[in-house]
């Protein structure tokens, strides 16, 4: 297969990512080779304190083993560059508490949804913060320790 299409398509999609400030969207990232890193609660907290560093007013967000999944009202900072220093900076954080250098910790990219006007902020709040439930990581949200909604 001819791989200029993977190229050509990946540009397509950085090309049509909206990011103007007061659009909320869905982000999605993941570790490398969905290395469960956030099992561990050190490095899952340490990203936590860089989303909240970069992105104070978020409106959800799970830190899954893997992934991350982050519903946020944009601002002044584009997408690219909110995510491009969320990534950034969480691996350069856990890499000095683990006392590694150079070890990458996140993929390359990320999904993102920007939401539409019709869509409910809330009920994606709430579909958010139950991914640990539907993945069977515990059977009350009230029990997984990485998540906060605005509204819960």
């Amino acid at each position: 297969m001819d791989s200029s299409l993977f190229t050509h398509r990946g540009h397509a999609l950085r090309r049509g990512r909206i990011s103007e400030p007061g659009r909320a969207c869905l982000l999605t990232t993941v570790t490398r080779n969905r290395s469960p890193v956030f099992l561990d609660w050190q490095p899952a907290r340490l990203l936590v304190g860089e989303m909240r560093r970069l992105h104070d007013e978020s409106q959800a967000w799970v830190v899954m083993p893997d992934h991350l999944h982050w519903l946020v009202q944009l601002e002044s900072l584009p997408l690219q560059a909110l995510m491009q220093r969320l990534k950034s900076r969480s691996a350069i954080a856990i890499d000095r508490a683990a006392g590694n250098a150079g070890n990458r910790l996140w993929q390359k990219g990320f999904h993102d949804h920007a939401l539409r006007q019709e869509e409910d902020l809330a009920a994606v709040a709430r579909y958010v913060v139950a991914n640990p439930l539907r993945a069977g990581l515990v059977t009350r949200i009230g029990d997984y320790p990485h998540w906060d909604a605005i509204w819960l």
